[in-house]
């Protein structure tokens, strides 16, 4: 088979890496590099003329996922909301049943905290995360409540909803949260 152009090889990497971001916030990061590879429509040779290692992809996923997180940040701002409006669509959608039932497209924050956990110290996914983490935290934050306050409640929420779906508690807990972050103190 013939080498590929550079623009088919970036286009191949861009692939890898959206489609290895969906299956770890799915699934987490250990998801195999074949089960990735072959999500993506490529074979599994084909990854080491991209990424170094496993490793190396975790790194560029966690960070592809949290520019993603701040994009749609920055697209709420966009489009003519204030800051508080932004912050009230955000908290709207992040506690809905369509988040908490779609992991593959949802928050990197809950979806990779226990593999970033897990995986230990000093590598760059996890200085990434807490990049990300702090972002969006002050993103949340506001003269009223504290950024990381927020932050918890959200993650807590989803995370515990997530483990409880299937049963009344679940909507509970998203609807108990919803309403401690948007009802007037």
């Amino acid at each position: 088979m013939g080498r590929v152009s550079q623009a088919q090889a970036e286009e191949n990497r861009r692939r890898v890496v959206e489609t290895a971001s969906r299956l770890f916030r799915e699934r987490g990061t250990q998801v195999s590099v074949a089960d990735v590879m072959a999500a993506a429509g490529l074979t599994h040779g084909a990854f080491y003329k991209q990424f170094a290692s496993k490793e190396a992809l975790v790194d560029e996923v966690t960070a592809y996922a949290f520019a993603e997180l701040a994009q749609r940040h920055r697209a709420g701002l966009e489009q003519g909301y204030g800051q508080r409006a932004a912050q009230r669509s955000l908290i709207d959608a992040y506690l809905s049943v369509e988040h908490r039932d779609d992991p593959a497209d949802g928050c990197p924050v809950a979806a990779l905290a226990t593999d970033i956990a897990r995986d230990g110290g000093g590598h760059e996914a996890r200085r990434v995360y807490a990049e990300g983490v702090a972002e969006f935290a002050d993103f949340l934050g506001g003269s009223d409540q504290d950024g990381i306050l927020r932050l918890c409640t959200l993650f807590g929420a989803l995370v515990l909803s997530r483990a409880t779906k299937g049963f009344p508690l679940s909507e509970e807990i998203l609807a108990a949260a919803h309403g401690a972050l948007t009802e007037p103190g």
